[in-house]
Order: C-alpha cells, then sequence, then structure tokens
C-alpha cells in the first residue's frame, strides 16, 4: 500500500516539476497545490483539497503529519510562521506562532555558576529548551480565520497514520541514526528502538498510538487539548525534570496567544516580495536581495564564480546586520537597514577579494547593541498549499533542533526554541544583545516563508526553507537561481547552497565545479562542508499562467497538484 502511494505521488511530483499539468487546466489563480518535504504530509493535505477544504485547511493536516512522519523537523510541540496570502482580497497577513519564554525566564539561565555560557549540547537537553509551544494556536487562530471545514476533520489522516504506522524513510532512518546530542536523549532512543535491540533502520514500520489518541483529543477539544488539560500537565512536567530544569507551568502554556502582524514587503524585481517581520528575519532576507540587486549578479549564472563571491560578500553584510540588530524588541531599524542609501552604501564594501569579517553597519534608527552570534540548529520544515480559490500559504514550522530537544509528550517531541536566544545577555563589549532572554518574549528566527506579488496584487510565487541561521542564503540563492537566472524552480532549488557569514565560507563542495572552487579561492574564499540537515527550500512562481513548482532533492519532497472539477 505504502508503495503505491509512494510511486503515485512520485508520479505527479515528476508531472509538476516538468510543468506540466493536466489537459484544459484551470488559470493559474485556481490550480491548486501542495509542495511539502514528504509525501504523506502533502497526500494528507491535498486530500482536505480534494473535500473543499481551505489553503489553511490544508496546512492543519499537513503539519498534523509533519509532525508524525518527519519528527525531526517540525511538530506540534513547536512553532511556526505563517504568510498567508488572501486572493479575493489581494492581501498578505503573517501569522506568527514563535514559541515564547516562560514567565519565569531570566537573561541568565543559560549561563553556569561561573557566568560563562553552557555548552550548547548541554543547555539543548536541558528542560529550560522548550519555549511555550505556538504552532497549534498559530493554525487554530488561521483556521478560525480562513477555514472552509470543521476542524476536528483535519487530523483524520495522520492520526490514522500513527495508529496503523508508516515505513521509516531513508532521510528519518540516517537522522535517527546521525551523530547529534539529541540522538542520545532517552525519549528518541525509547521512541526509535527496534524490536531486539538497535534502532529503526528504513523500510522499518513505526507505530505511534499515543499520538494517534492526543490527535483525537486535539480534533474534538481544539487547541485547549496541547494547552491544558493532561497534555499540558505533561509539557510541564516533562520540561522540570533533569539537570537544569525549566520554569514552564500551566499558566504560560493557558497564556500563550499567537500573534496576527502586517507583513514587511518591498519591491525586488519584478515582483512585491512579502515576509514576516521581526522577530523573524525577514528584513534580513530583503536586505540580501537588495544588496543583490547592486551587483550584475543577475547578467551572470551559476557556472560563474563572479556570481558566486558576490553572493557570498552580500550575505556577510546581511547576516552582520541580522545579527546584531533583529530580535523581538520594539526597535529593530527595519526602515533603516532597507532604505536605498544604505543598501547603496553597504553594496560598495564588496570589491574583489573577500573582505574581512564584516561589522555591522549604522542604519538610521539604529540602536547601540551588541553583536550577537546564536546558534541555529537546522530541524524546520517548509511548506506551501494553494486552494481552488486561490489563496495561499506559505509557512516555515520548526522545533529547532534534529528531534527538538530530544523530550517528547504524548507522541510528538518539544522544542528547544529557547536556545534560539543569545546565552549570554551583555556583549563583550558591554552592551545588551536584542535576542537576549525576556519573560514572554520570542526568540529571533531565521525562518522567512515568502509570498510573492506581480504589482496589482496578484499571486506570483512563494518560497521557504528549512536550515537555521542559513536559511536566509538558502531562500535567497533560489529565488537569484530562479529568477534571475531563469532556471525552472526545480532545477533552481538543486543548485548548489553556499552560506557565507562572518569568517565562514560553508557550502555544499562537491556540487561546485573544480574551477569555480579555485576560482573563489582566488577571490578569498576557500569553501568547506556545511553540517547538518543542510536546506529543504520548497518554492513556486507562476510562469506564463502555469504553475512551476519545486522541492528541494536533498530531502523527499513531492509537489502535488489539484485536479481540476469536472
Amino acid at each position: 500500500m505504502f508503495a503505491r502511494l509512494i510511486a503515485a505521488i512520485a508520479a505527479a511530483s515528476l508531472v509538476a516539476s516538468c510543468a506540466t499539468v493536466p489537459s484544459s487546466p484551470p488559470p493559474a489563480t485556481q490550480q491548486g497545490f501542495v509542495i511539502a518535504a514528504n509525501p504523506l504530509a502533502a497526500r494528507a493535505g491535498m486530500e482536505v483539497l480534494e473535500r473543499g477544504g481551505s489553503a489553511v485547511d490544508a496546512a492543519v493536516a499537513v503539519q498534523a503529519m509533519l509532525s508524525l512522519v518527519e519528527p525531526q523537523s517540525s511538530g506540534l510541540g513547536g512553532g511556526a510562521f505563517m504568510t498567508y496570502y488572501d486572493a479575493a482580497a489581494r492581501k498578505v497577513t503573517i501569522y506568527d506562532g514563535r514559541e515564547t519564554a516562560p514567565a519565569q525566564a531570566s537573561p541568565s539561565m543559560f549561563l553556569d555558576a561561573a557566568g560563562k555560557p553552557l555548552p550548547f549540547d548541554t543547555a539543548v537537553l536541558s528542560g529550560r529548551a522548550t519555549g511555550v509551544p505556538g504552532a497549534v494556536a498559530m493554525l487554530a487562530m488561521a483556521q478560525r480565520d480562513h477555514g472552509k471545514l470543521e476542524w476536528r476533520t483535519l487530523f483524520g489522516s495522520a492520526e490514522r497514520t500513527a495508529a496503523d504506522g508508516f515505513v521509516v524513510s531513508p532521510r528519518l532512518a540516517r537522522l535517527i541514526a546521525g551523530d547529534y546530542a539529541e540522538n542520545r536523549a532517552p525519549d528518541v532512543l525509547a521512541y526509535f528502538a527496534r524490536p531486539g535491540g538497535g534502532l529503526l533502520r528504513a523500510g522499518d514500520t513505526l507505530r505511534n498510538p499515543a499520538y494517534a489518541d492526543f490527535l483525537r483529543r486535539l480534533a474534538e477539544q481544539g487547541p485547549t487539548a496541547l494547552y491544558g488539560g493532561q497534555t499540558g500537565a505533561r509539557i510541564v512536567e516533562r520540561v522540570r525534570q533533569g539537570d537544569y530544569p525549566g520554569s514552564m507551568t500551566m499558566a504560560d502554556l493557558a497564556a500563550y496567544r499567537p500573534v496576527k502582524r502586517e507583513p514587511l514587503c518591498r519591491d525586488w524585481r519584478t515582483y512585491r516580495a512579502c515576509v514576516p517581520p521581526p522577530p523573524s528575519s525577514g528584513v534580513g532576507l530583503l536586505e540580501l536581495l537588495g544588496l543583490l540587486e547592486r551587483t550584475d549578479i543577475a547578467r551572470r549564472g551559476p557556472g560563474d564564480p563572479q556570481a558566486w563571491f558576490l553572493f557570498a560578500e552580500a550575505s556577510r553584510l546581511m547576516y552582520a546586520d541580522r545579527d546584531q540588530y533583529v530580535g523581538d524588541v520594539p526597535d529593530v531599524p527595519v526602515a533603516g537597514l532597507l532604505d536605498p542609501a544604505y543598501l547603496d552604501q553597504r553594496a560598495t564594501l564588496i570589491g574583489t577579494i573577500a573582505m574581512s569579517p564584516p561589522k555591522a553597519g549604522t542604519p538610521a534608527g539604529a540602536p547601540q547593541l551588541a553583536a550577537d552570534l546564536t546558534r541555529e540548529p537546522a530541524g524546520t520544515s517548509h511548506f506551501i498549499v494553494r486552494d481552488a480559490d486561490g489563496n495561499v500559504v506559505s509557512i516555515t514550522t520548526t522545533v529547532e533542533s534534529i528531534f527538538g530537544s530530544g523530550r517528547m509528550v504524548d507522541g510528538f517531541f518539544l522544542n528547544n526554541q529557547m536556545t534560539d536566544f543569545s546565552f549570554s545577555p551583555i556583549g563583550a563589549d558591554g552592551r545588551p544583545a536584542a535576542n537576549a532572554v525576556a519573560p514572554g518574549k520570542r526568540p529571533r528566527s531565521s525562518m522567512v516563508p515568502t509570498i510573492l506579488l506581480t504589482p496589482d496584487g496578484q499571486f506570483a510565487g512563494a518560497i521557504g526553507s528549512a536550515g537555521g541561521n542559513a536559511i536566509i542564503a538558502y531562500v535567497a540563492k533560489s529565488l537569484v537561481a530562479a529568477v534571475d537566472w531563469k532556471l525552472p524552480m526545480q532545477e533552481a532549488l538543486a543548485q548548489p547552497n553556499l552560506v557565507a557569514r562572518g569568517a565562514a565560507f560553508n557550502g555544499e563542495v562537491t556540487k561546485f565545479s573544480a574551477a569555480t572552487l579555485d576560482a573563489l579561492r582566488a577571490r578569498g574564499i576557500d569553501l568547506k562542508p556545511g553540517v547538518g540537515e543542510d536546506s529543504g527550500v520548497h518554492g513556486v512562481l507562476i510562469r506564463d499562467g502555469r504553475v512551476d513548482g519545486g522541492f528541494d532533492p536533498r530531502r523527499e519532497g513531492v509537489v502535488l497538484l489539484l485536479a481540476p472539477k469536472r
């Protein structure tokens, strides 16, 4: 059964990636689709669209399934940012489901007795790592605003799969066997234990009856099934166990509220690009695109070393600014960072040889803050849904590290998003960090679910990625490849990744030609292999009235098209 499903989905994916659609397709503004990192999750969303559900209805189903089949990346114990496009109103809205720090959190919670930052692996496995989950409450808010089906009808596919079991995919098996601190956590070892010893392998069947039971309660009770009751009590109990226990309470869970925000939009090339505002790093993506517009990268191509040099240097300038200024604070200098004059000035720093690690600039409105190099692992997923009415969801969702904090409650992993805060609230220069911990605060995020519009406000495309700090670079590279270099979306996403931040130059070394690597070295860039989960970019553009969708070949994604009604 599973093999037949995979074959059917793979066939649909191949059709989508070749931009071949069924005969007599509906107009592009009505062509529904689901793009996700796992075939079972994409199919769960498509089943909702086929029942007449909205894009947000389908997103609930996709997330419920991802929590089961891609637990290393996202889940109901984590958070998310959703960028939503209302086709009738031609309006973009941001739904912020980022986790929050408990009321008893303190700026020094990740410091040891000597005032030094805890080792990351110690912090990530501690109860203090878990923030109040936000994905479920955010999805519920968006579904109340834009849903067409009843909430209780959106979890059946994930519930059945959890109860009956699913086949462990090669990627999940590889990460189960990976050398990560979380993989040594007791809950992770117990969940993925193989009967007879060892850990699950690709092709094994994994059942999760506890998650099936939780989904039944979530379907009937709504978000209160997570933010109160037995599941809420178990979350609080679990984070308070072990060394460096967390401070989360039932009151923290009950008090969580998602936030509806205005998007941050700027013109880029022929599009209007809309992203989430801080504490997301959407401003960083827009700054990077603005810097690249001031180069000749569009006249080059993927085989030109100078194109990758320009991309690397612009990335380093952006990250220097993003790391210093972006956080859940009221004085992020968004307008100053995106001011054309400031971008002009920053772009002049790109020379012919790689610069020394750049410092943050001083945009208008910049506060006096310390530089911050918060570490962000890559346990994240991105998916895109469009319904038959043309409404679109672009959502990046995460539990932070691989398998989150390594702690499980009711069949899902808890996030470790608190480690997205700066461990040290004060920089070496004595200035405060914008991304310091504070009660109720949301940690800075690199997630940038993006929607592109035409000048008259119609949907033109969407994109987003997994990848921790590298998300911004992954998304920008894919946009440059698809828009500037005019590659089909599937080919654009497959282009090599290059992430340049500070003194580090990382990338998919084996995917660049030897000549390109040599030319980059001559320009002062010695590319080193990256680490972690790598990218998970999913994107779509409307080209000549057709859907050009793509999935990241580094994962197990698919593009499914909604068949036209007859």
